[in-house]
């Protein structure tokens, strides 16, 4: 028996295993060195979700705030604004709920009545005169509340057309008040005398054999 031939053959296979045994052990090690550094990237990422998340919902913080920030001065001022015109006895509120993830805000006037609190829509409130000193007082509430810097005049057409008589000199007291306060020029459109005359200056429109004219008012 040739011991010396099997002896190198075994020798060989040895070899050949310990190879494969190196190769094997030095994917292994790739692998692991691999999976630590993919375990790593993955925390980051986890870590830096959880950033996101607490940034998200900072930011859903900080919007509540603003928005209920300018919830509270627009009912302010629009209060104001109906006490003012109206009586002390009204109150403008806003009502904001989530409806499929996005705030939506209902407009309610509160009346005090006797002692009894009546909630009704704007346009159900004491006749249309409500609506209209409502809709001209959130105009001036969203300037109010702007972070913008708005410049202009601030034009309205008809903006008491449904108010009564009875009201109407406080509206041109409010609107001579808004135009003193934003330091802004009202560009208006009115047929009302009351309103016509708080202008610095006015022009009349008439219609002459089917021509529009236009003179000086003031």
């Amino acid at each position: 028996m040739d011991y010396s031939s099997e002896l190198e053959s075994v020798i060989r296979k040895y070899d050949s295993l310990k190879m494969h045994y190196f190769n094997e052990k030095g994917r292994r090690d790739l692998l692991i060195d691999q999976k630590a550094k993919l375990e790593e990237a993955l925390q980051k990422v986890l870590n830096n979700l959880d950033v996101l998340e607490q940034v998200r919902i900072l930011l859903q913080k900080v919007s509540e705030y603003a928005r209920e920030q300018s919830r509270r001065q627009i009912e302010s001022l629009v209060t104001n604004c109906l006490q003012f015109i109206f009586d002390m006895n009204i109150e403008f509120k806003i009502e904001i709920e989530e409806v499929r993830g996005r705030p939506e805000a209902e407009f309610y006037v509160i009346s005090n009545i006797n002692g009894e609190e009546i909630k009704t829509k704007p346009q159900d409130a004491r006749g249309g005169g409500v609506i209209d000193i409502i809709s001209l007082a959130i105009r001036v509430a969203m300037l109010h509340c702007s972070s913008l810097e708005i410049s202009g005049p601030l034009i309205l057409d008809e903006p008491a057309k449904h108010v009564s008589e009875d009201y109407i000199i406080q509206v041109a007291e409010f609107l001579k008040q808004v135009s003193s306060m934003f330091d802004m020029q009202v560009i208006m459109v009115t047929h009302n005398r009351h309103l016509s005359e708080i202008a610095n200056k006015g022009y009349r429109v008439g219609m002459i054999d089917g021509i529009s004219r236009v003179s000086n008012d003031s």
